[in-house]
């Protein structure tokens, strides 16, 4: 499992774009997370699904109104990661009203979630492999600090505990 200190494993992750500019093209876009986070300060939270009910009404939304708070603690983006295609992730970021506040990166393979270790076996209720709940503030593409969630949890993988741990 990743861990304080590791670099990030060097996957492309994929985004959908709604409007065309900086030689984006509308629709899924790659996001080389090597690129993406060099020189930066990232706030990147994971959850097991889009549209689901925690991640929904608890874990995006606290991202999205702590965004201003999260800047102003030297946060450059704050990055949402599901193990979902990067249309659900479009889709999901307009019902959210995500905006340019959060990217949200579809992981439609695994491919990210499997890299750092932080896999989560829901095949037994239909959902096949997804990621964990957790949060790492990444500095210059290695993780600062990891905050994984236990089973069922909703505890340290919060805005609130991102945002104290980039003031620090």
């Amino acid at each position: 499992m990743i861990k304080v200190g590791d670099t990030l494993p060097a996957v492309t992750l994929m985004e959908y774009v709604e409007v065309e500019g900086n030689g984006c093209s509308i629709g899924p876009n790659p996001v080389d997370v090597a690129a993406a986070t060099a020189g930066k300060t990232i706030a990147l939270f994971a959850l097991p699904g889009a549209f689901t009910p925690t991640c929904s009404v608890k874990h995006v939304p606290g991202y999205v109104e702590n965004h201003d708070a999260l800047k102003e603690a030297g946060v450059d983006e704050i990055w949402c990661v599901s193990v979902n295609d990067a249309f659900v992730m479009g889709a999901w970021a307009r019902e959210q009203q995500t905006g340019a506040k959060v990217r949200m990166l579809g992981d439609g393979s695994a491919e990210f979630t499997k890299a750092t270790g932080l896999t989560l076996d829901l095949t037994g209720r239909g959902m096949g492999v997804r990621s964990n709940r957790y949060s790492m503030l990444v500095k210059d593409g290695k993780v600062a600090s990891l905050n994984n969630e236990g089973p069922g949890k909703f505890e340290v993988s919060d805005a609130a505990t991102m945002l104290a741990q980039a003031k620090g």
